[in-house]
């Protein structure tokens, strides 16, 4: 008999996109001098992070939200703003490359992100705006979506258990792990062995 748990499908999909621009780092490096670097598997990886954030920061908002609508990036930063305020300083490591970032920096400053503008211009006016689709705006896209997806795991886990998960207890269930993208270190629990 072969059984079935329904699967993570948005923890199995960041999965896809983050392997995907994993395998881009073997032909780019991922260092300052190529992040204006553009090309259309970085074209790809863009507009599948960047449309995967739309539609899990929605149900996020909805989990914190209850029945208000949330319609555009404008709604889910004032949402997650007041309800969700560290979400907004969550730095994102690439410890391979010795990268560190804020992917929803600017909404500190009541600003979108420039990789959702950029997003948002290479989906409605890619023959004007190709050159968006660069290195930096990746890598801020698909941090944000580990983010964004870490947040709505935590959020619905907890409402599966009765209580309140911590985000070492919400690593553990998002299997296997994500091992390119990592969170701060403190969201997981440590495989090392000591003696």
């Amino acid at each position: 008999m072969i059984t079935f748990k329904t699967p993570k499908y948005h923890w199995n999909y960041f999965l896809a996109i983050e392997k995907d621009l994993e395998k881009v780092s073997r032909y780019i490096e991922f260092a300052n001098a190529n992040l204006g670097t553009y090309s259309i598997e970085l074209t790809h990886i863009l507009l599948s992070a960047s449309s995967e954030v739309d539609v899990i920061m929605k149900q996020l908002c909805t989990f914190t939200g209850g029945a208000k609508k949330y319609e555009n990036i404008n709604d889910y930063r004032l949402e997650i703003q007041s309800k969700l305020p560290s979400l907004i300083t969550e730095k994102i490591e690439i410890p391979r490359f010795g990268l560190t970032f804020i992917p929803w920096e600017n909404w500190q400053a009541n600003q979108n992100p420039d990789w959702w503008k950029s997003y948002n211009n290479v989906k409605h006016e890619r023959n004007n705006h190709f050159n968006e689709a660069n290195l930096q705006n990746v890598l801020n896209a698909v941090g944000a979506l580990l983010i964004t997806v870490t947040y709505y795991y935590k959020l619905a886990f907890s409402q599966e258990e009765g209580r309140d998960l911590t985000f070492k207890e919400t690593t553990r269930q998002l299997q296997p792990n994500s091992e390119f993208f990592r969170l701060d270190h403190s969201y997981y629990h440590s495989t090392r062995i000591t003696s």
